[in-house]
């Protein structure tokens, strides 16, 4: 047996729907939430209350097992191998997002939803007699909160760690993993040497992972960069609080994006892979479009991470991630939000947080906050993607005196961000069937050109 792997994937990352594994999960889900009182109502107020489906929050599934169960698991991408505890079988799909399946001698059907915080579940639910497993700020956590049946609802707390064993954890270990989220929530973001506050993050990474491993890392890491985005833009404090009264927190995060200038990207690249990522599969959409994507995947820790950039069309044939580009004078949609608002890993932060919901229930429900959505990218019965409508940040007029002399903007396009400032961040609504783990190009093709800054001159009304 070996703790998690990292699956192989498709050739060329050529993600498919994969509706028969679907079928088994949705079946499991079925029988589960028949026969959990708790787990029938969690359902409601999170499709309710905070536009989610339960089946996207699912970390395992513990099922009967049974050769016939087995079988329609193999024959349907699920592969067999992993650690696990005693008397379970662990399954992971190769080629999609599904849960963990688990096969045991148990008479009903367990499922452990992934959670933030357990204690704060906990508390939404005023679940008071309730025995968490794991210290406080372990790799992972998790507690029962009903059974009947042996229908088990669990909810589970992981730091990247892929194991279903609770792991040991000192309160040396503890209080360290308070002290580098710490850091990383203060890391130096504005300094004016670029080189400088890259290294700078570099040394805080390396200094976490020595302590606590690469993939508690770069759970940290996240954490800090989902709150730095959150306080700036307001779809995102809205969504959250619905998802945190129900002690859900950012737990449905698909993926995070940065936009990145053509001089940093290997510095972007560098970074991420200081944290376990690997690189993915590459996007370029054409020379009309005038960007690339690299798109990356921490395999231990379930990130993935879009890192845009502007690129020319003979630039896609290296590797980019890593070998860089030649500045230019010129600037698309990416490079043009980087020179109003900063590198994204910097001071800018995350152009946009992408998380998992039932895509028309959440239009609805953000609407009534006054939360607007932007048209759907992408519409496809496997995958709908769309923008909220783009919070507007302040422009630094330095940074909008240095575009106009070098003719990268008009003067009446400076005027309009001096008085009304630039789009700079999203949350994105997206809704993921059959375990489609891809993207779809010419979907992200679309709006990237449509979030380019010159053609958002002023906000309606004004």
């Amino acid at each position: 047996m070996s703790q998690l792997r990292t699956l192989p994937h498709p050739p060329n990352y050529e993600w498919k729907p994969q509706p028969e594994a679907q079928a088994i999960v949705t079946d499991l889900l079925r029988a589960h939430l028949e026969s959990s009182a708790l787990s029938r109502r969690l359902a409601e107020r999170m499709r309710d209350a905070a536009g989610a489906r339960f089946g996207d929050w699912v970390d395992f599934v513990v099922a009967p097992a049974s050769e016939s169960l087995r079988a329609r698991l193999a024959s349907t991408g699920f592969v067999s191998g992993f650690e696990a505890a005693p008397g379970y079988e662990r399954f992971e799909h190769e080629g999609a997002l599904f849960p963990t399946v688990l096969l045991a001698e148990t008479p009903g059907v367990e499922v452990g939803i992934k959670v933030d915080a357990v204690v704060d579940f906990l508390a939404a639910w005023d679940l008071e007699d309730v025995v968490i497993e794991g210290a406080p700020l372990a790799p992972m956590r998790r507690a029962c909160v009903a059974r009947a049946d042996g229908a088990a609802l669990w909810v589970v707390e992981r730091r990247g760690y892929p194991s279903m064993l609770v792991p040991e954890w000192s309160d040396e270990k503890a209080a360290a993993s308070l002290e580098h989220l710490e850091a990383f929530v203060r890391r130096p973001r504005r300094l004016q040497d670029e080189a400088r506050a890259f290294a700078e993050t570099r040394a805080l990474i390396d200094a976490a992972a020595a302590e606590l491993g690469t993939d508690y890392a770069a759970d940290l890491f996240f954490r800090a960069e989902r709150r730095y985005w959150q306080k700036r833009n307001r779809a995102a404090r809205v969504q959250f609080a619905r998802q945190d009264a129900l002690g859900l927190g950012w737990a449905n995060h698909d993926h995070h994006t940065y936009r990145c200038t053509r001089r940093n990207f290997p510095r972007v690249i560098e970074t991420l892979e200081a944290l376990g990522f690997v690189c993915r599969e590459r996007f370029y959409a054409g020379a009309e479009a005038g960007w690339g994507a690299q798109v990356l995947e921490q395999p231990v820790a379930k990130f993935v991470i879009f890192a845009d950039v502007d690129m020319d069309p003979h630039e896609v044939q290296g590797d980019f991630a890593h070998e860089g580009f030649v500045e230019r004078d010129g600037l698309g949609t990416v490079g043009l939000w980087c020179a109003l608002h900063g590198e994204s890993m910097l001071e800018a932060g995350m152009h946009h947080l992408e998380c998992q919901f039932d895509h028309a229930a959440l239009v609805e429900q953000l609407g009534r906050e006054g939360v607007g959505t932007m048209p759907p990218f992408t519409n496809f019965p496997f995958l709908r993607q769309a923008f909220t409508e783009g919070e507007r940040w302040p422009v630094d007029p330095a940074r909008i005196e240095a575009l106009v002399a070098r003719g990268l903007i008009s003067v009446e396009q400076a005027e309009g961000f001096r008085r009304h400032g630039a789009i700079g961040s999203h949350l994105e609504n997206l809704e993921r069937n059959d375990g489609y783990k891809g993207f779809n190009q010419q979907g992200v093709s679309d709006i990237i050109s449509r979030t380019d800054p010159r053609k958002h001159g002023s906000p309606a009304g004004a």
